[in-house]
């Protein structure tokens, strides 16, 4: 076997998955993306904010406010697990 060919067809392998087109995210899976960064940012700001309220950096006011808004962020990321559980639950009930 000629060895030019073999390293013709690992050029041709290896150029080839970037001239596939990429999938686009459609809207609906773009929103969900979406809500979980916001999620995972206010989480991760109010654990900052948390933790330089220990040390005594923050007031007792953003410390309460940090609080809020995680709890607001948190009871909104299970009230859509629990419509993702009941859509999942009224599918298994389906007649097949």
């Amino acid at each position: 076997m000629d060895v030019r060919s073999l390293f013709a067809a690992q050029k041709y392998a290896a150029s080839r998955p970037a001239t596939e087109p990429t999938p686009e995210m459609a809207p609906a899976q773009q929103g969900v993306v979406d809500f979980a960064e916001d999620f995972a940012t206010t989480l991760r700001e109010s654990e900052g904010i948390a933790e330089s309220a220990l040390t005594g950096d923050a007031d007792p006011h953003a410390l309460v406010q940090a609080l809020a808004q995680s709890e607001l962020a948190v009871e909104a990321v299970v009230t859509v697990r629990n419509k993702v559980v009941e859509a999942y639950q009224e599918i298994l009930r389906m007649p097949v």
